[in-house]
Order: C-alpha cells, then structure tokens, then sequence
C-alpha cells in the first residue's frame, strides 16, 4: 500500500511540474531539473591521494553537454539533424574551412577520407587498387587499414625521434609511379613536417590526407601564414572518443575545402548516394524525377541513386548536441594540454641522460595529446611502465609500436603486392621497444602531474 502510495505521490509531483505549460516551457523546466542534477551528482572528484589511478586520458564535460544531450533525445530525432548541423557549421568555422562532415568514429573518418580518393569523379588522380599511398608503421592501424582493405599498397617509412613523426627526409625515396597519395598522422598533437610534406606532394601531384585525430587544435606555420593542422592538406580527419581533444562519446569528422571531395565524403558516408538531401529532406536538387543516371531509366528517383558503393557512418543527433557544448570549451581545453605538458617537460628535463623527452617540430605549436618518454639504452622500459602502473599512473603506448609486427601482418608478411618497406625503420622499432606515454588531458590537476614525475624518477633510480 505504501509503495503504491509513493507511486500516486510521484506521478502527482511530476503533473503539478507541467501543469498549465506549453511543451516549450515543460522542456526549459526540465533542462534546468537537468543543470541542477548534473551539478549536483557530477564531477564530483574527491580530493587526490599519492597513488590513487592517475587516467591518460578522460572527459571533460559540465552541464552544458548533459542539457544538449537530453534537448536533443527530447525532440527524439535520433539521426542527423540540427544539432549535427551547428556542430558541423561550428566546427568547419573554428577550423577555417568550408565543408566538414560528421561521423561516428575517427577510424570511419579514416576510412571516409581514403575511400573518397578511390572515386571515379577524381578521373586520373583516381586511386585504384595496386596503386601505392605512403605512410608510416608507427602509430594506429586504422591510419592503414582502409588502404590494405581497399587494396592499395601502403609503403612505410621511417620516423623520427624525439618528434615521433613521418621522416620526410625519406619521403622521395619512397615514391614510384604508382605513388597516389600520402596519408598520415600527426603524432600525439605533434604536427609532421607540413611544409616539407606539401611540397613533395606539390612536385609529384600527390593527395595529402593528415589524420588529425591526436591533433586538434594544433598549428603549424607555412611561409609566415599559420593554420590549424588538418587543414594543410586535401583531406582533415578528427576523432572525438571519449580520450581525444574533445568527445562526442563515439564520433569523428572529416574535412576539406574542396568541393569535389566533400560531395564525395558526403556520398560515401550515405550509403554512396548520390543524392545531396539531408535527412527527412526531399528534392534539395529540384531535379529528384528528372535526370538520367547509368542505365537507370529516365526520371528514377534520384534520392535512392547511388554514385559509389559506399556504407552508412553517419552519427546521431545527440552526440553531435555534445559535440556542440564541448566546441565551446575547446579552446581552454587546448590551452590546459599546452600547460599540463610542459609542467611535465619541466619536471623531467633534469633527466636527459636516461630519457629522451618529445620536441615539437620546428615552425609548430602542438595541442599535445600526451606525453612520449623513450628510455636510453641503460633502462628498460617495462620495468619503467609496470612501476608506474602498480603506483597509479596509467601509461600507453605509441599504439601499434610497429604494425607490420602484428598478427594482422601474418598472411601478408613479406609479399612487396600488399604493401613495401622504405629502409629498415630502425626508429620505429626502437619506438616499439623502447617509448610510453603518460597523459595531459584538461582534467589533469598539478598534484597528479606532479605525482607522475616523482614516479617517474623513482621507477628510474629503482
């Protein structure tokens, strides 16, 4: 009886709450329900301890993201709409480019980036299977998944130490008359060397694809104007997992200032429509039942027409409605990593003849999305990490270390078809003995940094 009664009771609060108001005003009531419970019951960190875990990374949110969260499971539009298209608007603006687009994942912006060269609208800058794209071992695999999966042929050279990134002083070499494309990553918000970069491209007519995953909010300058990486290139890919610069939760984009490509990216993210309409949109061409297209007869419906075979990576509404509040907090985000990393650099440079500390490559300003420590030849990394772990400090790799070591490699190991090796990448196997990171992410306090260079120093004196 007296759960029942607790039931009435409940119901009857929740009815006098929107007694005698319009839906708006019953959504404004709930989204301030809303900022009270996520500041009540969120975020709320108890003060550190030495040896509580340290996270190489984690979100970094207020109210504001919960409120658009739920704003946009309100109106229950779930697919792309209009927060998808303020936050690609917002995000294309910080950017200072004119067209991106958003999907649910980096590595599907990855992917989403490489396809798009595949298309036969690029005539005879088309990428076709055989043909070659360079690119490097060192780092996440799906940089090289999509050109393996599509039957390109990575060919992998080198990177450099301490900056961690693509050699570009090998990059020539590398090239043949199948070179199409290069496609790479700039290292934990280290940019690559840019300039250098997008002259071979230039001299050969190359494509330059910059994942920017670990990289937004990065620069680099080019002949006294500077840019934020991903923009340099043809194509710019950002991820938003929840460890990256800012999170949708699942997410990614990709984008670009060619018009061409971005109706390409655009297609293959729509299951290779050729259709431009937006969601619940119709007839945006005003030619929806007059065209021809293949062998299809005159007048079929051009929403259901497809120009390429392509998939479905679009994200929903309500990561794009986080997406939004977290583009809003970003630029305080980037500068908090700038300060985290070198509180750390400064607590670790007394330590120069046991570690190699990361350098910034010359002419750029890194968002930094951690921090890259290489043991000397004297120490061992793991005893280093496995210190580390055991005390609370989170530690990754350089991800993939070297990726053509790894069991996916196996089938295809040492078969020049599927994919070619510039030199013997001694940096990159020493990287994937010898390098850890530590994190810098916005949320990190000084205590914790500070706690992270003492183990740090006591893992090497151990």
């Amino acid at each position: 009886m007296n759960k029942c009664m607790n039931t009435v009771k409940n119901y009857m609060e929740v009815i006098k709450i929107f007694e005698n108001k319009t839906e708006g005003e019953a959504r404004k009531k709930i989204l301030e329900l809303v900022k009270e419970y996520t500041d009540r019951y969120h975020n709320q960190e108890k003060p550190f301890k030495q040896g509580d875990r340290i996270s190489y990374a984690s979100r970094v949110y207020d109210h504001d993201e919960v409120m658009n969260l739920v704003d946009s499971a309100l109106e229950f539009w779930l697919t792309s709409g209009r927060y998808t298209e303020e936050f690609e608007k917002k995000l294309a603006e910080y950017l200072g480019v004119t067209y991106c687009s958003f999907v649910n994942s980096g590595s599907s912006a990855n992917l989403l980036a490489f396809m798009s060269l595949t298309s036969p609208l690029l005539e005879e800058r088309q990428v076709k299977p055989g043909d070659e794209v360079i690119t490097v071992a060192a780092g996440f695999p799906t940089t090289v998944a999509p050109i393996i999966q599509y039957g390109a042929v990575p060919v992998f050279v080198d990177v450099t130490i301490p900056q961690y990134n693509i050699d570009a002083e090998q990059v020539e070499e590398a090239i043949t008359d199948k070179t199409k494309a290069i496609m790479v990553a700039h290292t934990l918000g280290n940019p690559f060397n840019l300039e250098k970069i997008v002259k071979i491209c230039k001299k050969y007519n190359l494509w330059l694809i910059e994942d920017n995953c670990d990289a937004l909010g990065s620069t680099y300058t080019i002949d006294g104007k500077t840019k934020l990486t991903g923009t340099v290139g043809d194509i710019g890919t950002s991820s938003f997992y929840p460890p990256h610069h800012m999170t949708t939760g699942e997410g990614g984009a990709v984008y670009t200032n060619n018009p061409l490509l971005n109706r390409i990216v655009r297609s293959f993210r729509d299951w290779g429509r050729d259709c431009q309409c937006a969601p619940g949109q119709d007839n945006f061409c005003g030619n929806r039942f007059t065209q021809k297209y293949g062998e299809l007869p005159v007048g079929y419906d051009h929403k259901y027409v497809y120009s390429h075979f392509g998939y479905n990576l679009k994200a929903t509404d309500m990561q794009a409605a986080v997406g939004c509040a977290q583009l809003d907090k970003f630029p305080s985000f980037v500068e908090r990593r700038k300060q985290n990393f070198k509180r750390l650099y400064e607590g670790l440079k007394d330590l120069d003849d046991k570690l190699i500390l990361p350098e910034k490559e010359p002419n750029s300003d890194p968002s930094w999305f951690g921090f890259m420590i290489t043991v000397k030849d004297n120490l061992n990394r793991n005893d280093i990490v496995q210190y580390l772990e055991t005390h609370g400090v989170q530690t990754r790799m350089l991800f993939a270390g070297n990726l053509i070591k790894h069991p996916c490699f196996d089938q295809i190991r040492g078969d020049d078809s599927k994919y070619r090796v510039i030199g013997n990448l001694e940096n990159t196997d020493k990287i994937m003995k010898d390098t850890f990171w530590i994190g810098v992410y916005p949320g990190m306090t000084n205590e914790k940094l500070d706690y992270m260079i003492k183990c740090i120093k006591e893992a090497i004196n151990q």
